[in-house]
């Protein structure tokens, strides 16, 4: 997660970081202020393993702030999509498809490693543990990535899986250059980044035009990812004008997987983050 990494120093720091991580970039994907406002064929796989049914449970839909050019208040807790689905699928659980990963809701264990990393088999611009993802979320890019292919739109996997030491070494390195309060507006605390449930991963154009930019929401892997993902169980994760619930300005490369029911249900009802889909209190900034 990485709001403007465009500056020649801060990507600078980025590379020297990720070259110790034995990646190819590293992006911090974590806020900071916009210097301009980012505007805004095929069938599901059978390769994405069985979603949830459907869920049924009624919310109101989030308020489309882009349109309205304001940033939205904290919303109103919303309920869970379905009791039986919330018991089935934990929010806690960093091994579940609906954990939930922010500033107020660290990862437990802090130091958690998914048991089923794998490399897909997809285009990858990233190297080492970047390349890697869970199985489940593996399979569904894969899917994602050959339909986005087929409608002639190419996708990359940038950056994957990231452990608590690389996260731990990032996160201090900002720190020592900046300041802990400077820091926490450019990268995630060690155990509290969801690239390190393997559920989620960020992604380029092939070609490294405005990677981890806000212009990358004008290029074609966005738009259709954004258009497309929910087929796939990926939703975009921290979407625009909803930093004030998540906790990060809009990311269109940051892509979460949670399944096909709940990222369509979502897209259906207007929901746009995980927070009020399940519930649960905005997390703008840490405890």
């Amino acid at each position: 997660m990485c709001y403007q990494c465009s500056s020649p120093s801060r990507r600078s720091f980025a590379q020297f970081l990720a070259a110790g991580a034995g990646l190819t970039v590293l992006p911090a994907c974590t806020p900071e202020a916009p210097k301009a406002a980012a505007p805004s064929s095929s069938t599901a796989p059978s390769s994405v393993p069985p979603s949830p049914e459907a869920v049924t449970a009624s919310a109101g839909a989030t308020a489309d702030a882009a349109t309205v050019g304001q940033s939205p208040a904290a919303p109103s807790p919303t309920p869970s999509p379905s009791a039986t689905l919330a018991r089935q699928f934990s929010l806690d659980d960093p091994a579940s498809p609906w954990v939930i990963v922010n500033k107020h809701r660290p990862l437990k264990p802090a130091d958690y490693v998914p048991a089923d990393l794998v490399r897909p088999a997809v285009t990858i611009s990233a190297a080492g543990e970047a390349s890697l993802l869970n199985s489940t979320t593996a399979a569904a890019a894969e899917a994602m990535f050959a339909a986005a292919a087929r409608d002639g739109v190419g996708i990359v996997l940038a950056s994957g899986y990231r452990s608590y030491s690389t996260q731990v070494t990032t996160y201090n390195g900002y720190v020592a250059a900046r300041g802990q309060a400077d820091a926490d507006t450019a990268s995630a605390r060690p155990g509290h980044s969801e690239h390190q449930t393997g559920w989620a991963f960020d992604i380029g154009d092939g070609g490294g035009a405005c990677s981890f930019e806000p212009c990358f929401a004008e290029q074609p892997a966005a738009a259709w990812a954004k258009a497309n993902g929910h087929r796939f169980g990926f939703v975009v994760r921290y979407p625009w004008m909803l930093h004030p619930i998540t906790g990060y300005f809009y990311e269109p490369w940051h892509l979460r997987y949670v399944g096909v029911e709940a990222a369509t249900d979502m897209l259906n009802r207007g929901i746009g983050t995980l927070e009020e889909y399940f519930g649960l209190e905005a997390a703008p900034a840490y405890l």
